[in-house]
């Protein structure tokens, strides 16, 4: 097996050099990670500039853009070199519920379904990670769980870790998104020469985070494991839409 490993937070992430360790532990590894942290691009390609791509030390590629550029690039060209599965993380903080629609780390993967490719994304639960070596063993397991289970066309797997000792994980869940509130309004400053700029507020707190949730499961000491449906299509509301849109002759 060889696997293409990426992430949202650059290519000296310590949560990368934990996904691509545990991950050699398994296949051949290469890496292709964004340059610089790029948290918070979703989805986005590149499309108005050429991508530069250098090796910073051997199988490891540093990129001027962003995750979802990274994977099209690995899987597309940047080597002679093939792949089997797609990682991405480990992301640095949780992406739990919506952050998934904003998140790097899951468009990463997002990339590589899209590709053809199982995918699968990896969060920790924390901003201040401690127990990597927690993160590395739920890789493992999960890594060679696909081995023998192919994920359903069109399935990515949304990983949330909450960062506690191994002895203290009480297992693996398969859950459903929550949902937060919505986001702080923007905070408006002023920069040296007087003019206006703007932070985005933060994310809004749990709104759904009942039991099922990846919310709940990571707050109950359990390792979140979401399938993710690439089809974004709402098919039971498919006849409704069709009779009120209603004969434009």
């Amino acid at each position: 097996m060889k696997i293409l490993v990426s992430n949202d937070d650059g290519y000296l992430s310590p949560g990368l050099a934990c996904l691509a360790d545990a991950a050699r532990e398994l296949a051949e590894v290469m890496v292709v990670a964004p340059d610089r942290e790029r948290s918070g691009a979703s989805n986005s390609l590149t499309l108005t500039r050429p991508l530069r791509a250098r090796e910073a030390e051997p199988g490891v590629y540093a990129v001027d853009g962003t995750p979802t550029d990274c994977v099209h690039l690995g899987l597309t060209g940047l080597t002679a070199q093939r792949a089997d599965v797609v990682l991405s993380g480990i992301n640095i903080g949780a992406n739990l519920g919506d952050d998934i629609l904003y998140s790097g780390t899951v468009a990463a993967a997002t990339e590589g379904r899209y590709l053809g490719y199982p995918a699968v994304a990896f969060s920790m639960a924390s901003f201040a990670p401690r127990h990597w070596d927690t993160a590395a063993r739920v890789v493992t397991h999960v890594v060679r769980r696909l081995e023998d289970h192919n994920l359903p066309g069109n399935t990515l797997l949304n990983v949330n870790i909450p960062d506690i000792p191994w002895s203290e994980v009480r297992g693996m869940r398969a859950t459903r998104m929550g949902r937060r509130h919505p986001s702080e309004k923007v905070i408006r400053e002023t920069d040296p020469r007087g003019h206006p700029i703007y932070w985005i507020g933060q994310a809004g707190a749990e709104e759904d985070a009942g039991e099922g949730t990846d919310f709940h499961a990571v707050a109950s000491g359990w390792v979140s494991v979401t399938p993710i449906n690439l089809d974004l299509t709402r098919h039971g509301v498919l006849e409704s839409t069709e009779a009120w849109l209603g004969d434009v002759g």
